[in-house]
């Protein structure tokens, strides 16, 4: 946010273009989250699955899987926290979430954060910055 104030404007290597999750739940119990994720980076639209132990989960393997090739250091970047936190609690499921989420390249930790009356819109916000601060660390292109 500072270097949008600064510059002008955020910088990007990439735009989620779309996404989706499906949340199955089968007749054994078990619960399948899958995510399709469409990107894109410079002209190449780039179409992205993933499977995770939960819709976040999943959207965050599908973009990291889809970018694995245009940016090879995000497979560095590892997860290390997930918050939520509902900011009108008097809303109820209807209220503004907010989605804090730390990384870690191995060589520093940093936290991002999404806003929105969606958990999973807000979530994947905050991954995606995760993913632009983390190349942002790794110097110019």
């Amino acid at each position: 946010m500072l270097r949008e104030e600064v510059d002008g404007s955020r910088p990007s290597f990439f735009t989620i273009e779309s996404w989706r999750t499906i949340v199955e739940q089968l007749p054994s119990g078990e619960v399948l989250s899958q995510a399709t994720i469409k990107i894109r980076v410079g002209e190449e639209e780039i179409l992205s699955t993933g499977e995770g132990n939960g819709p976040v989960n999943a959207i965050d393997n599908a973009l990291r899987k889809g970018l694995q090739g245009a940016f090879p250091e995000i497979a560095t970047f590892a997860l290390t926290d997930y918050k939520v936190r509902i900011l009108e609690g008097r809303h109820g499921t209807d209220a503004i979430t907010r989605v804090l989420v730390g990384t870690d390249d191995g060589d520093g930790e940093w936290t991002t954060l999404g806003v929105h009356a969606n958990v999973i819109a807000a979530s994947a916000m905050a991954l995606k910055d995760a993913l632009t601060y983390g190349l942002l660390r790794k110097g110019p292109r």
